[in-house]
């Protein structure tokens, strides 16, 4: 029976997947979060079904595997949340982004007898394909070194440094032909555009026996280059993904001869070109995964062949941090309670909650206090002795400063702005009078506001984009403008809400009931003072639909 396929994540990657997967008829559902994506998918998509939540492809039975193109920060998630629906899996790389969850995903498939399968293309490439076999075939001999370069001019991003975004399939491929994990690995790079991001890294891999390979990437390239090459005591083999099928692959036979014995004098040839039948790779990979999931087999590029290239991604990345070697055979065991990126950098005497997701270069310093279920996005700085509540979210590009306490279950959008110094001057230094800022229980600063220090925000308030608050702001209170200006009252779940004569309103989605009295609005219905009990605490519809409706 042929698979029923539920791409979700329908974007850059997305697009390609979706194509390949139509053609092969196995397309069922296009998932992704943003509308207009999905509207861009034209008439030959039309009976292919379109939604924008994850949970309706896990909770249909039509759908029978899961393709994954989504941000590889959602990956560990989504994959978890597949299998446990009983799907079977086809992720993108990284399979995820630490090496315990990893270990926690292979388990989980084995478990649930799911096929679980990481998207690292060239190992379906022909021409890797076809090297793979020379080698072990001992076309080349004994292999002493391998070279791989992967350059172009962007895409830059800032969410990831090129070693993570264009280092992956090539060490798959340099594993494959090793046909081991290296003894260390060493990483260096530099940052030109982004602070904290490598454009170009150079990662070195030591393996027994003397073998050796390097992965050079970078973002900051005049021209586009993929080239890998393969050094062997009877031959060399230079892979070129830039050039036209037929001159893909070329071997250079017998390079050497030796005379008296032991001196070595250069054969030199224009090398041979090896042909073998044309196949878009990415189709391959696709027809693979259907493949596996008809006969339950196990994929090429499996779980554990994630885990090897995680592994060594992520002594890479030690390294480029350290600048020393790191050993990649490293236990797979939890080691702390929380999850912190292996960009991340956590200070000594940092406090950190269970279960408190810490992501790439975030920066907690020490006395710092985090509560349990927080989740820090990308780029976040912690300031030394901020107070922290539990399930706290703090989206990208944050900076909490000293003088700065979150009460719990409060929201700080992406790139919203604290301060500690109303009257900030180089020349003069306050670090000893930082004035105090208490974001109280619940409440939303939404992104590229901005909280002048020395005031309260209330509990619940809501403080919209963009605006600027200079004065304490009450609770539940709407918060607009710059500078800001009350505008109306917010209920727990985010909906502005319109009192009647009694001083009473309704909350649009959860339907408790609030109260205008003495100046400000209180909720009797369920306690102010914790959370939302679990019937209340997941959304039914998103904020336009309320609105629409």
């Amino acid at each position: 029976m042929t698979s029923h396929v539920a791409l979700i994540g329908a974007g850059y990657w997305g697009k390609n997947l979706a194509r390949n997967f139509l053609q092969l008829g196995a397309l069922h559902t296009i998932c992704d979060s943003h509308r207009p994506t999905l509207d861009s998918y034209g008439d030959e998509y039309r009976d292919v079904r379109k939604v924008e939540s994850v949970e309706t492809v896990l909770a249909c039975d039509d759908v029978h595997a899961v393709v994954i193109a989504a941000p590889a920060v959602h990956h560990f998630r989504l994959t978890e949340a597949a299998l446990n629906a009983d799907k079977d899996v086809y992720v993108e790389k990284p399979l995820c982004l630490n090496p315990n969850d990893a270990a926690r995903l292979i388990d989980l498939a084995q478990s649930k007898n799911r096929v679980l399968m990481v998207g690292h293309l060239l190992q379906y490439h022909p021409y890797v394909q076809k090297l793979n076999s020379m080698v072990r075939d001992g076309e080349l001999g004994k292999l002493f070194y391998i070279t791989s370069n992967r350059l172009n001019l962007g895409k830059i991003r800032k969410e990831e440094n090129a070693l993570w975004s264009f280092a992956p399939h090539d060490i798959s491929v340099i594993l494959g032909l090793a046909g081991a994990l290296p003894e260390d690995v060493t990483c260096h790079g530099q940052n030109y555009l982004t602070e904290g991001v490598a454009d170009t890294t150079l990662t070195q891999l030591r393996f027994s026996g003397g073998l050796r390979a390097h992965v050079y990437v970078s973002w900051l390239n005049p021209f586009k280059e993929q080239k890998l090459t393969v050094v062997g005591s009877n031959g060399m083999a230079v892979f070129d993904d830039t050039k036209p099928w037929d001159e893909k692959l070329v071997v250079y036979r017998n390079y050497l001869t030796w005379t008296e014995g032991n001196t070595p004098t250069v054969r030199k040839s224009d090398g041979e070109k090896v042909a073998v039948p044309q196949d878009e790779p990415l189709k391959s990979e696709c027809r693979h995964f259907l493949e596996c999931c008809r006969t339950r087999s196990a994929p090429l590029t499996d779980g554990r062949e994630g885990l090897r290239v995680l592994q060594v991604l992520n002594a890479a990345q030690q390294s480029l941090e350290s600048g020393t070697a790191v050993s990649p055979v490293v236990s797979t065991a939890p080691t702390s309670e929380y999850f912190a990126h292996p960009t991340a950098t956590i200070d000594e005497g940092a406090v950190i909650g269970k279960g408190t997701k810490i992501w790439h270069y975030s920066h907690v310093s020490s006395d710092a206090e985090l509560g349990a279920a927080c989740n820090l996005g990308q780029n976040v700085f912690i300031a030394p002795n901020v107070s922290i509540g539990s399930n706290v979210k703090i989206q990208n590009n944050v900076s909490v400063y000293t003088g700065t306490t979150l009460e719990d279950d409060v929201f700080l959008g992406p790139s919203c702005v604290l301060t500690n110094v109303s009257n900030p001057r180089s020349q003069i230094v306050r670090r000893n009078i930082y004035e105090k800022t208490l974001i109280r229980r619940g409440a939303t600063i939404g992104a590229n506001a901005t909280i002048v220090c020395g005031v309260t925000i209330g509990r619940y308030a809501f403080v919209a984009a963009g605006a600027v608050v200079t004065k304490d702001v009450p609770d539940y209170a709407l918060m607009t403008g710059i500078p800001a200006k009350q505008s109306g009252w917010m209920s727990r779940h985010g909906h502005r809400l319109e009192f009647d004569d009694t001083g009473r309103a309704a909350c649009a989605e959860s339907g408790l009931v609030y109260e205008f009295r003495d100046g400000g609005v209180r909720c009797d219905e369920v306690s102010e003072d914790t959370s939302l009990p679990v019937d209340l605490a997941t959304g039914t519809r998103s904020y336009r639909a309320f609105r629409a409706a």
